[in-house]
């Protein structure tokens, strides 16, 4: 059992930094897999007969080897900031209580123990009687809940209790993943699974079932031999998914590295060619160097396909064991490029989730796994909207069926066209969240929150008073304004023109007569809504903590 002294001296980041470590163990791992990959190439060139076979096969055997080394490398550093994540969040508990020992008139000493100290009169000033002069008796038994009272000792006591408890079961939860890995270094990492795998309708429940069907050494099979399968596949935990996807993303830099030397060497593609691979490699070193990030909670690769513009999803922190858990849906323009940047977004909601509610654990998800719009012809569709329902449908449905422990409370934000992304895949397919959130919004594709799948009171909405959005107006609207432009009558019958609400997909969810509840913005325009300083931001973290 953990104790008081010891949770209070405890590091949280000395155990991420770990973490780390062994994640960045991937790079020199990588490194001698391909340069046997090469010196095997370069043997079959200028040797041949049995004993090249035999020196091929042996090579290849070893470059397999190196290469079920690194799903449990990442799996290493999962486990290590699971574990600082959750000691934070006891450590947060753990000063909790204490400033309420402080406040109820409990001392605590170094080793948790706990005693009543009755308040101290420092003059009048202090505005503090002296001991017994106007204090109520306690009730029979001594169970008063004044300052000092056995009541605040038990409150205090069971506070401290819960922090305890709480880094306790992190810990040994840590200490037995770390020594099945152990024990897999010994036995094997990896063992092939049975035949046959979930359909690809099967939904996220199914395959959650599935997974717990294998042992973790037949996991890891599937993670480092069919990452393709296994990386996008919403019912697979996020830690199976995220171990998968970084294979994935080296292996798309690999083969974007080989196109290049290849283009060069061939002088076919000319400098064209060369630029279109570079700008393909920055993008995904650009995903890369954010997944590397030091600080801050873990990333977690949940999806990822560079084809086109490209598309991710990436949390920061697991998911599958916090409890709360955001969805940011971005909108026109993004794509794989944008993905470090609109993480940040997330990031500053979640940070501000932290600083309203230390003693708790947020994770923030990026959902960018649909075609944005790029142009505002594209943005005045609600066709691509439609596309996306169905996959984050599923891809909720999946935070569901993978989570441990209690369900989670769920919200969903989208911002701009990606509000319509959210408000059309609850419309039509339904999503599995507790609170919808719209920032920005050109309309959700209903005119009426009650359409939406979910209680009114757990539909937000909030639109800067600067925000260009709010003149976006319905196409029958335009086409009107647009005849009446010619028309000599055109001034006074703009003045005429009822302000209805209605934006270019539906009734503005910001308008009280749209049904649901709005929280305020300050001043920032269509992006400012992040800021530091903003209420918005307040009010976003607000709704994922249920506040």
């Amino acid at each position: 059992m953990i104790g008081y002294a010891q949770l209070w001296a405890a590091s949280p980041g000395d155990w991420a930094a770990a973490g780390v470590a062994w994640r960045g163990l991937d790079a020199p791992v990588t490194r001698r897999r391909s340069g046997l990959a090469e010196r095997a190439a370069t043997l079959r060139t200028g040797w041949s007969g049995g004993a090249a076979t035999r020196a091929g096969g042996r090579l290849d055997g070893l470059r397999a080897e190196l290469g079920t080394i690194l799903p449990a490398l990442v799996e290493t550093d999962q486990v290590l900031a699971e574990f600082a994540g959750r000691l934070r969040v006891a450590k947060a508990r753990l000063a909790e209580a204490v400033a309420l020992a402080d406040r109820t008139g409990v001392a605590v000493d170094r080793h948790g123990g706990l005693r009543a100290v009755p308040p101290t009169w420092r003059g009048p000033e202090s505005g503090v009687l002296p001991a017994g002069i106007g204090a109520r008796p306690a009730p029979a038994g001594g169970a008063g809940g004044g300052v000092g009272s056995p009541a605040a000792v038990a409150q205090v006591a069971a506070a401290l209790r819960e922090a305890l408890a709480l880094a306790d079961v992190a810990d040994r939860e840590a200490a037995g993943r770390l020594a099945e890995l152990t024990g897999a270094a010994r036995t094997g990492w990896v063992q092939r699974p049975p035949p046959g795998r979930p359909a690809d309708d099967a939904t996220p429940a199914a395959v959650r079932t599935w997974w717990n069907g294998l042992t973790p050494a037949q996991r890891r099979w599937l993670v480092l031999h069919e990452p393709a399968r296994i990386g996008p596949r919403d019912g697979v935990p996020a830690a199976a998914r995220d171990q998968a996807n970084r294979l994935l993303l080296a292996g798309h830099r690999e083969v974007l590295l080989a196109e290049r030397r290849a283009v060069s060497a061939s002088g076919s593609g000319g400098r064209s060619g060369l630029r279109r691979i570079d700008r393909a490699l920055a993008t995904l070193d650009g995903l890369a160097g954010r997944l590397a990030a030091t600080t801050g909670p873990r990333p977690y690769l949940l999806g990822l396909d560079p084809r086109g513009d490209g598309r991710a999803i990436v949390a920061l922190g697991n998911p599958d064991r916090a409890r709360r858990v955001l969805t940011y849906v971005p909108g026109m323009t993004s794509d794989l490029a944008d993905v470090p940047g609109e993480l940040g977004r997330a990031a500053r909601v979640q940070d501000r989730c932290t600083a309203l509610a230390p003693g708790e654990e947020t994770a923030a998800v990026l959902w960018l796994d649909y075609d944005a719009p790029d142009f505002l012809p594209e943005a005045s569709s609600p066709a691509q909207a439609r596309d996306a329902g169905p996959g984050l449908h599923r891809f909720q449905e999946g935070l569901r069926a993978t989570h441990d422990g209690p369900p989670a409370r769920q919200t969903v934000l989208g911002h701009s066209y990606g509000s319509l992304v959210v408000g059309s895949a609850a419309r039509d397919h339904g999503l599995a969240a507790d609170a919808l959130a719209f920032v920005g919004s050109p309309g959700v594709g209903v005119d009426r929150a009650g359409a939406l799948g979910l209680p009114p009171g757990q539909v937000w909405s909030s639109t800067a008073g600067d925000d260009v959005i709010r003149l976006v107006e319905p196409p029958r609207d335009l086409a009107g304004r647009a005849v009446l432009a010619t028309s000599p009558l055109a001034s006074a019958a703009s003045l005429l023109r009822p302000d209805d609400h209605q934006l270019w997909f539906g009734h503005d969810p910001s308008d009280p007569g749209f049904g649901g509840r709005t929280f305020p913005s300050g001043r920032g325009g269509h992006t400012g809504y992040w800021e530091p300083d903003n209420p918005a931001l307040d009010g976003m973290a607000r709704i994922v903590l249920g506040r």
